[in-house]
C-alpha cells in the first residue's frame, strides 16, 4: 500500500539521522526495529511520567554481571543521563545508554504506556427542527478529550463531505455549523470551555495568534485515513474578532488529482468544444465568475490539468494555494501581509510561462497587467466576482475603463454556480402545478435553436425524500454553467464602438449568438430531474 510505503521511508529517514547523529555524539546507535515489537519489557524500572519526561525507555534489566541498559532521544537531556548513571553506580551497578531514534521511542513507548482508544460516535447532521440530534452531537462533542477534539471535528466534516466548518461564538455557548453541498447546517452547541481548546488547536497549526484584534487567514494540511486509504485535506482558516472572540470560518479542500478533470464536470459536448478549443490556443484571457463556494477554482484547476503538459510552462499566483499540482509552480501571495498579484504577476512573467493562473482579480493594477500578460503570447485564466458573464464586462469596465486591449484579449467568460443533486436512488417523479408550468414554459422561451427543447406542456419535475441514508435527499452538487464566447459583436462594446453599453444588451448580444443563460442551464437540469427548481432558484 502506498500509505505504508510513505510510513517505511520516513522511518528510514528517521534511523538514518539518528544514526548519522550518533557518530557525531560518539554514541552507541542501535535499531529497535527488528525487537521493539516483541522485547520483554523491563516494567518497573522507570515510572511512565520520568520515561515521558525524559525521552528515555528501559531495554534490559542488569545484574551484577550484565549491565542495564536504556534507550535515549537526541532529546534526552544530558543532565538527567549523569543522574541515572551515578544512582546505578552507587549501588554497585553499571548502565549502557544506546542511541535510538524518536520513532523507536514512540513504538516502545506505546507498550510501556499504550493508549486507551475512545471510538466516539459519528456526527449526524440535524433535519430542519430536529433538535434533539443536535443535542446528541453536542455531547459527544463535549465529551471528545481536549487533545482530540479538533481533529476529531475536522475527521467528521471531511466524512460528512463538508466544504467548510463555522466556529462561531455566543453569549452561552460556542456553535458549530458545517456546510453540506451548499447549504449550511446546525451541528453543535458547545460548552464555551471548548472554545480555549479548539481556538488553541487551530492558531497552533493555521499560524494565526489567538489574540489578534483584526481579521487573519491561514492554512492546513491533515492526513486523513479512512477504511484503509489516506488522502490530504487542505484547509483554508479566516477568523474575525467578533464581540464574544474570534469566529472562524474553516474551508475543507479534499485534495484528489484525479477530481480536477474537466471530464467530471459535466460539461455538455458544445460547450466543453469551445473550452477545449479556447484553453489550447497560446494566448488570451479566460474569466471565471460567481460567488464565493460556486466551484470557480475547482473549474479553473480542472482547466490547469488539462493544460500541464511537459511542453508548457504553468505559473500559478494563488492567495492560499488551495491544491497543490505536481508538475505546476505555484506561487502563494500573501495579500494579508502587503503582496499584491500585481507585483508578483509582473516578476514571474520574466520566467517565460505559456499558461498563467491568477487566484482572483481583483485591483486595476493586477486586471491591467493580466490583459497585458494575455495578448503578449500568454494564456491567463482568473476568477473575478460578478453575477454572469454579461455582469463581469461591466464590473471589469468600471474597473480598468474602456480599454481596446481588453477587447482583443478576453476570449471566454463562464459564470457558475453549484446546486445540489438529487439522490437518484430516492428522488420522486411529481406532476407540476400550473403555476410552475408557466414560469418554466417563460423561464425557457428565448431558449436558442441549436438546444433541443422539452415539451413544455408534459413535462414532470422531480422532489427530494428523504431517507436514512441521505437525510435531505441530496446526493453531492453538480455544476451550472454559462458560456460567453467573445465574438467580434460582443467585442465591439468592450472597444467603445458602440455608445449604448451595458449588461443587457451585451447579455443579448451572447444569447444571439446562441449563448444558453445559467438560468436556462438550471431549469434543463431540473427538468432532466438532475435537481430541483427550489435549488435553481436558491442558487441563480
Amino acid at each position: 500500500m502506498e500509505e505504508d510505503k510513505v510510513q517505511k521511508n520516513r522511518r528510514d529517514q528517521d534511523e538514518q539521522a539518528t544514526a548519522g547523529r550518533a557518530g557525531i555524539l560518539g554514541t552507541q546507535y542501535l535499531d529497535t526495529r527488528p525487537f521493539e515489537a516483541t522485547i520483554i519489557l523491563a516494567n518497573g524500572v522507570l515510572d511512565i511520567p520520568t520515561m515521558r519526561l525524559n525521552r528515555i525507555v528501559p531495554l534490559t534489566i542488569g545484574n551484577e554481571a550484565q549491565p542495564w541498559q536504556f534507550g535515549m532521544t537526541t532529546q534526552t537531556p544530558e543532565s538527567y543521563i549523569r543522574e541515572l548513571t551515578l544512582q546505578y553506580n552507587n549501588v554497585g551497578h553499571s548502565i549502557k545508554f544506546y542511541l535510538i531514534s524518536y520513532s523507536g521511542y514512540k513504538q516502545l513507548m506505546d507498550r510501556y504506556d499504550p493508549v486507551v482508544k475512545v471510538v466516539h460516535d459519528d456526527i449526524q447532521i440535524a433535519r430542519e427542527g430536529d433538535s434533539n440530534t443536535i443535542i446528541e452531537v453536542s455531547k459527544t462533542l463535549n465529551s471528545v478529550g481536549s487533545d482530540e477534539i479538533f481533529d476529531y471535528l475536522i475527521d467528521q466534516a471531511d466524512r460528512l463531505g463538508a466544504s467548510d466548518i463555522h466556529i462561531e461564538n455566543q453569549r452561552t455557548h460556542m456553535r458549530i455549523r458545517m456546510r453540506i453541498d451548499g447549504v449550511l447546517h446546525p451541528v453543535a452547541d458547545l460548552e464555551n470551555e471548548r472554545y480555549r481548546i479548539i481556538l488553541g488547536s487551530l492558531a497552533s497549526r493555521a499560524n494565526i495568534s489567538t489574540a489578534a484584534t483584526e481579521s487573519q487567514s491561514g492554512h492546513i494540511q491533515k492526513e486523513i485515513t479512512r477504511d484503509g486509504a489516506t488522502h490530504l485535506l487542505n484547509l483554508r482558516v479566516e477568523t474575525i474578532p467578533t464581540m464574544y472572540g474570534q469566529d472562524a470560518v474553516l474551508r475543507l479542500f479534499n485534495f484528489d488529482e484525479s477530481m480536477l478533470n474537466l471530464d467530471r464536470l459535466g460539461i455538455d459536448s458544445e460547450e466543453r468544444a469551445e473550452i477545449d478549443g479556447i484553453i489550447s490556443h497560446p494566448r488570451g484571457m479566460v474569466l471565471m465568475v460567481g460567488p464565493t463556494g460556486s466551484g470557480k477554482s475547482t473549474t479553473l484547476y480542472s482547466m490547469l490539468n488539462a493544460l500541464n503538459t511537459t511542453a508548457r510552462k504553468v505559473i500559478t499566483l494563488e492567495d492560499p494555494i488551495e491544491y497543490g499540482i505536481s508538475g505546476i509552480s505555484q506561487i502563494p501571495v500573501n495579500t494579508t501581509a502587503g503582496q499584491s498579484f500585481a507585483d508578483e504577476l509582473r516578476s514571474v512573467l520574466r520566467l517565460d510561462p505559456d499558461v498563467l493562473m491568477i487566484g482572483e482579480i481583483r485591483d486595476a493594477d493586477t486586471a491591467k497587467t493580466a490583459i497585458q500578460a494575455s495578448i503578449t503570447g500568454h494564456l491567463v485564466l482568473s476568477s473575478f466576482h460578478a453575477n454572469t458573464s454579461a455582469a463581469a464586462f461591466s464590473r471589469m469596465i468600471d474597473l480598468i475603463g474602456v480599454n481596446p486591449i481588453f477587447s482583443s484579449a478576453i476570449r471566454l467568460v463562464i459564470a457558475q454556480r453549484l446546486v445540489r443533486r438529487l439522490d437518484d436512488a430516492t428522488k420522486e417523479e411529481y406532476e407540476p402545478d400550473e403555476a410552475t408550468k408557466k414560469w418554466v414554459q417563460e423561464a425557457l422561451k428565448d431558449l436558442p435553436s441549436h438546444v433541443q427543447k422539452p415539451d413544455l406542456n408534459t413535462f414532470k419535475l422531480w422532489r427530494p425524500v428523504v431517507s436514512d441514508s441521505s437525510p435531505f435527499g441530496f446526493n453531492g452538487r453538480t455544476i451550472i454553467m454559462e458560456q460567453m464566447v467573445v465574438t467580434e459583436n460582443i467585442q465591439k462594446f468592450l472597444r467603445g464602438d458602440e455608445a449604448n453599453f451595458h449588461t443587457e444588451i451585451i447579455e443579448k448580444t451572447a444569447r444571439d449568438g446562441g449563448m444558453v443563460t445559467l438560468l436556462e442551464h438550471g431549469v434543463l437540469a431540473a427538468l432532466r430531474g438532475e435537481t430541483t427548481l427550489e435549488e435553481i432558484n436558491r442558487a441563480i
